[in-house]
């Protein structure tokens, strides 16, 4: 027979040689049991002895799950880069650790800091991160630093196809939908704006807020009316009403909140949507098509964890972690999970553009808006 028993975490065992003295299958498969119980992992449990993180990614025998899980806890902790709130991370972190036993241990910063931090470490041959979990435009420029790895994981096939990149080396795990909002109880909704020119109205003088770094929803919103609709409908508005230029999207939903930005244009629509359901004086609605970006998960190439770092990247691709995604009110990007914002019609801003054409776009977003500094 195959000695599939007779080395145990690479040392030979007097129990596992005891299995293969066995003549017949059914004792064979009772020492198997035995072991089991006792607690003996065998070597196929593994990917490999000293796994490298390619290793791990790019498994995909019919035991691919177990070993993985197997691996992971034997490394019992992964390091998650992140910018997702606390309280969001915490829950997607608190789920894996039951479910799993691992701990999870995030950083949390800006999404450039993440960028600046990963790519300091990797110069430096420090390996500490295992998983970047951040905007889809940083996600980008890291794996433009060779710094991430492909992972084949089977719960790609349930995602939308702007989740998926052509390099594969990160996914989009959700949507950041930019939506307008407003504030309850000093817009009414049937004084809503359905177009963007109904904004030029002088009704809405001194009442407009934007957030003031958001050229990406900028170089979607010129994709989806046309260039020259864009320039002049927002040159208009502004030279109508102004625009009330805040730093930060939680700022700027909280300030539709307080009721001194009564009508913002550029809000993350989980956002709106938490404090909606916390009982603030705020919803939100759609002019035209909704901008989205995919935000999401890569896996470092060098993780000093790699089984658990696979593991927690398919863990948010799953429909389990989808769902945990969309109770957070967040846009999952998994088919199989509905939300009520899959039935708003969206355009999807490419983080490529929105790194190549970074300037461009800013210097726009500045011009038009009349934001002034660096």
């Amino acid at each position: 027979m195959t000695n599939k028993f007779a080395t145990l975490m690479g040392r030979p065992s007097p129990v596992a040689h005891a299995v293969t003295a066995c003549a017949s299958p059914a004792a064979r498969a009772c020492m198997a049991c035995v072991l089991a119980v006792v607690g003996v992992v065998v070597v196929s449990a593994q990917v490999k002895q000293g796994a490298t993180t390619a290793d791990v990614a790019n498994y995909t025998g019919a035991d691919r799950m177990q070993k993985i899980v197997a691996g992971a806890k034997k490394e019992g902790t992964l390091t998650v880069y992140t910018s997702l709130q606390t309280a969001d991370i915490g829950k997607l972190g608190a789920a894996f650790e039951k479910k799993y036993g691992v701990k999870v241990v995030p950083w949390r910063s800006g999404s450039e800091d993440i960028v600046q931090r990963s790519v300091q470490e990797a110069r430096a041959n420090r390996n500490t991160v295992d998983v970047i979990e951040t905007n889809g435009p940083e996600l980008e420029s890291i794996h433009r630093e060779n710094l991430l790895q492909a992972i084949k994981s089977p719960y790609l096939a349930d995602l939308i196809a702007p989740a998926i990149l052509p390099h594969g080396e990160w996914v989009g795990t959700r949507l950041n939908v930019f939506v307008q909002a407003y504030n309850t109880r000093q817009v009414k909704k049937q004084d809503l704006p359905k177009t963007w020119e109904d904004l030029a109205n002088p009704k809405w003088k001194g009442k407009i807020g934007i957030e003031q770094e958001d050229s990406d929803w900028l170089a979607g919103i010129f994709s989806d009316i046309g260039d020259a609709r864009a320039r002049k409908v927002f040159k208009d508005i502004v030279t109508a009403n102004g625009m009330s230029v805040r730093k930060g999207h939680t700022l700027l939903t909280q300030l539709v909140v307080s009721g001194e930005v009564p009508l913002a244009l550029t809000v993350y629509n989980y956002k709106a949507e938490q404090l909606k359901k916390q009982g603030a004086p705020i919803d939100w609605f759609v002019i035209g098509n909704a901008i989205a970006r995919p935000n999401g998960i890569g896996v470092a190439r060098k993780a000093p964890h790699p089984h658990a770092a696979v593991l927690f990247y398919d863990f948010e691709l799953s429909p389990e972690g989808q769902q945990i995604i969309a109770d957070l009110e967040f846009v999952p990007t998994s088919k199989k999970i509905d939300t009520p914002l899959n039935k708003v019609p969206m355009k999807f801003v490419d983080a490529k553009v929105a790194i190549d054409e970074y300037d461009k776009w800013k210097g726009l977003y500045r011009q038009l808006f009349n934001i002034r500094g660096s």
